[in-house]
């Protein structure tokens, strides 16, 4: 995004998470993927300066800087640490944006308040061992009991399923597909060990489990068997912050590139001089350009509530491709 195109508010918010990622979080981004865990004093540091609710209004607790703000500090977050912007996209932009698109004052009050301060970390429950991509063949169930939901089933690569206070749980009811909050307290929710993966060690992922999960019925978000669309229309937010978040990589990686083809040197002169190198460094610009173009365009059709369900579908997949 092009910084003339940004407002005072926006570019102070731009700086203000540069100077945190680069005094704060780029000094210990190699322990966090190391130890497979981002240090509590991180995320309550993160909580304290508004970044954990930057996009949402401020009588809840957030920022009130939308999703073209929340893109900005995800895109500065990205570029001292990946494990870091995917621990914020999986609390604010899913876990707490379920509440703050379909609930209601009170749950807003109660749940996306503290969320929006830091107070509470969130999760987003969707994913099955047979509803990836399928996601409207989920089989975790809820049922009416009195004045209390009663869930059970299974979810599978839950981002902060394992740290998160609040979670937001989609599971099959009567009526179809229905949302639900959760606090990670209530009897019988269990989290499995976190997943050993390949990159990006320091989110955490879980399996976790719902054994007869006693929630009152006022936790239902929305109405009943309406859940499948709010995931949708979650999930939108979630692939703009994840295109977000493939900028700043991408950006850091370009300039770290650049550095090094003009500090290595062969045939008695730096690399950056031969054409091949140049053609692999202008590639590189190209697609960041790209990935900048269509992310913030969409951000701002997003905040302007227009439907962006095709658009933010086409960022995943080329910011996540392109950061390949």
């Amino acid at each position: 995004m092009n910084e003339f195109t940004l407002t005072e508010e926006q570019q102070m918010l731009r700086e203000m998470t540069r100077d945190f990622v680069n005094n704060e979080i780029k000094p210990i981004a190699a322990k966090i993927d190391a130890e497979e865990k981002i240090p509590r004093e991180l995320i309550q540091k993160l909580g304290e300066l508004g970044f954990l609710g930057v996009a949402f209004p401020e009588e809840y607790g957030g920022g009130g800087f939308g999703e073209v703000g929340y893109c900005l500090m995800q895109e500065e977050i990205a570029r001292g640490c990946m494990s870091t912007a995917t621990f914020i996209g999986a609390h604010q932009s899913i876990g707490s944006n379920v509440i703050y698109i379909g609930g209601n004052e009170e749950q807003k009050q109660k749940y996306l308040t503290p969320l929006a301060k830091g107070e509470k970390i969130g999760a987003f429950c969707l994913t099955e061992a047979q509803a990836g991509s399928d996601s409207f063949n989920v089989k975790t169930r809820a049922h009416l009991d009195g004045n209390e939901w009663v869930i059970n089933g299974e979810k599978l690569w839950i981002t902060n399923g394992g740290i998160a206070d609040i979670v937001s749980v989609f599971a099959r009811t009567e009526k179809g597909i229905s949302a639900f909050i959760v606090e990670t307290k209530t009897p019988g929710y269990s989290a499995g060990p976190p997943e050993k993966k390949m990159g990006i060690k320091g989110s955490t992922t879980n399996a976790i489990t719902f054994d007869n999960v006693r929630i009152p019925k006022e936790n239902l978000i929305g109405t009943e068997g309406r859940g499948f669309i709010l995931a949708m229309k979650t999930l939108n937010a979630g692939r703009l912050g994840l295109g977000a978040a493939c900028i700043g990589a991408s950006k850091e990686l370009l300039e770290m590139s650049t550095q090094y083809a003009k500090q290595r040197k062969q045939f008695d002169q730096s690399i950056s001089n031969f054409q091949a190198v140049q053609f692999m460094l202008s590639e590189m610009a190209i697609l960041l350009y790209s990935m900048e173009s269509m992310v913030y365009r969409t951000a701002v059709d997003y905040d302007a509530k227009k439907d962006v369900n095709r658009q933010s579908a086409i960022v995943k997949i080329f910011c996540s491709e392109s950061l390949d």
